[in-house]
């Protein structure tokens, strides 16, 4: 039966209708997929997706960001340096849609290139608020680090005490912090060391004062400009070693802190074959400079703080170690064992923090009783660089800008036993070639038959 003229009609009515439908939805579908764009990351561990550090630092940023590159269509190297580029900063603008991505050919407009500084293919010039800073290297780490430098309000200067023997944030020896210096200065902060005997007072510039175990005394009237100091509100980190105080004993009364004799000794390390001597800090105080902090830290040769109450300080414990261990208080030997007579047990607390209110601005403190743990011989033990980035960034005051560990990628090898791989092997190389070969075989005989 042939369809009538009027039912061809409709049939091609029909059919046209339905064309113009689908065009209409094809182009809704390209406009909505240009105005809201969505990204889901699937591989292990999140490792194309920004960091959640990254994250609350674009977060922290009102305002527009703008990002100039200087690259060429083609590097002979790298291809399309656009496209890398463009990909990366694609993460940020997610985030933050105000970020914006501009690219200036070197070759077409040198004379701009030129007057902006740039010194190599694919250099970005990173501008917020009027200040601006050049980027070379292409990370996440690297464009975190430069947007937090530019998310201060102002220049961090960290000053460390000098001409005592101190560990010094320059130093390239073992027991110096020069590793750790050359970080703060990644997330600009500026370090100055301070020699008290030549300077009239702590510089009024300065975000924080470190005094990292001086080793000879200090003379009374550099104690006195340390008093002053700490007197009109200024913020102290202070690490204590083993060794005496050498004549900062009043700084210890004011801060009202209680320094009894021993080392923690954590039996635990030796499970990670480390030395018992080795505290390893795991539990961490409610407090804004170990907010969300879980990873494992190593204090060698560490001894307990104490405070007294009264003093006028809000204080809060900030870190924990040795909760099967002890402080010993004889000799560091071979045959360390707890002796109950004369021993504490642990838990042992080696850090605090303490604040209060001075001329209506907030004062803080920061007592750890470790300073090896920031040397460059520890500083790449477990989390010790991301604690002590925490610890300089709540003291300069940008709580908000506290160093969350970057994630790394998980270990994703497989280890196969020799019987394993060979199961393996025989059952893809000869079993499942024989069973295709087996199942095409009987295909063909039970078409033959039929």
């Amino acid at each position: 039966m042939k369809p009538t003229n009027p039912s061809r009609f409709q049939l091609r009515l029909q059919s046209a209708l339905f064309l113009v439908l689908f065009l209409i939805a094809v182009g809704l579908l390209v406009t909505l997929s240009r105005e809201y764009t969505t990204q889901r990351d699937l591989t292990r561990n999140s490792r194309n997706s920004l960091s959640q550090a990254s994250i609350d630092v674009l977060k922290s940023l009102p305002g527009p960001v703008t990002i100039t590159t200087y690259a060429t269509q083609q590097d002979p190297r790298l291809g399309d340096v656009r496209k890398i580029i463009r990909e990366f900063i694609g993460l940020y603008s997610l985030t933050k849609p105000d970020l914006t991505l501009k690219f200036v050919d070197p070759a077409e407009q040198p004379q701009l290139t030129r007057a902006a500084g740039i010194q190599a293919n694919g250099e970005m010039v990173v501008e917020y608020r009027g200040r601006s800073e050049h980027l070379t290297t292409l990370n996440e780490q690297m464009l975190t680090s430069l947007l937090t430098r530019l998310a201060r309000a102002g220049t961090r200067m960290a000053f460390y005490l000098d001409g005592h023997g101190e560990r010094k944030l320059d130093g390239m020896a073992n027991h110096d912090l020069g590793d750790f210096g050359k970080k703060l200065e990644a997330k600009g902060f500026k370090t100055a060391s301070l020699n008290l005997t030549l300077a009239q007072n702590v510089p009024d510039n300065a975000s924080l004062l470190m005094i990292a175990s001086p080793q000879v005394d200090l003379m009374p009237g550099e104690v006195e400009k340390l008093k002053t100091y700490l007197e009109k509100g200024g913020n102290l980190l202070w690490l204590i070693d083993q060794e005496p105080l050498h004549g900062l004993q009043p700084l210890a009364e004011m801060l009202g802190l209680i320094l009894t004799p021993g080392t923690v000794v954590d039996p635990s390390a030796q499970q990670l074959n480390a030395a018992p001597t080795i505290a390893l800090g795991a539990v961490y105080g409610r407090h804004p400079a170990t907010l969300g902090f879980n990873l494992v830290t190593a204090f060698p040769y560490a001894r307990t703080i104490g405070y007294s109450e009264g003093k006028g300080w809000q204080t809060t414990p900030l870190i924990e170690v040795a909760p099967q261990g002890w402080v010993e208080t004889g000799k560091l030997d071979e045959t360390l064992a707890y002796d109950k007579n004369r021993d504490t047990p642990g838990p042992a607390t080696i850090a605090i923090a303490l604040e209060r209110s001075v001329e209506d601005q907030n004062q803080r403190v920061i007592v750890v009783g470790n300073g090896g743990f920031l040397s460059n011989t520890y500083l790449g033990n477990g989390g010790n660089l991301d604690l002590g980035l925490n610890l300089f960034n709540w003291l300069a005051g940008d709580d908000t800008l506290i160093t969350i560990p970057t994630k790394a990628a998980q270990d994703t090898s497989l280890n196969l036993s020799k019987t394993s791989a060979a199961v393996i092997a025989i059952g893809f190389l000869i079993v499942l070639p024989l069973a295709f070969i087996g199942i095409g075989i009987g295909t063909w005989w039970r078409r033959r038959k039929a």
